[in-house]
């Protein structure tokens, strides 16, 4: 089972159990963060598709760490006129670990599952 997600601008496609580099949240390490911009969610053969989200679904995550990504340089030239810049960046990101893909279906399962350990 995996999703799309966005965030930041972009999407990004998420399992369960892997991490995923996203722009950066303002979070710290350990933070808890819910993705609720859910685009789509294959589950085998099924899958649902948002217009432009899917209804009552989220992704849970975890944030592992925040960090910069590899510096990139940004040169630029004028031929003939003397002009040349040259500049590096790094774009910083964070680091979630996927906990779990929840559904409108998957939270009934939970509800259900919990009165079920609760009346026993």
């Amino acid at each position: 089972m995996y999703a799309i997600v966005e965030t930041g601008g972009k999407q990004y496609q998420v399992e369960e159990g892997r991490y995923v580099d996203v722009e950066l949240l303002g979070e710290e390490k350990d933070a808890k963060v819910v993705f609720d911009k859910v685009v789509m969610i294959v589950n085998g053969k099924k899958s649902k598709v948002g217009q432009p989200y899917v209804a009552n679904a989220k992704v849970e995550g975890t944030i592992l760490k925040t960090d910069r990504a590899k510096k990139i340089i940004v040169y630029k030239q004028r031929p003939k006129k003397g002009y040349r810049l040259k500049q590096g960046h790094r774009q910083g990101f964070a680091r979630v670990m996927i906990n779990k893909i929840r559904t409108t279906a998957s939270k009934a399962k939970a509800e259900g599952a919990t009165a079920e350990t609760a009346e026993a």
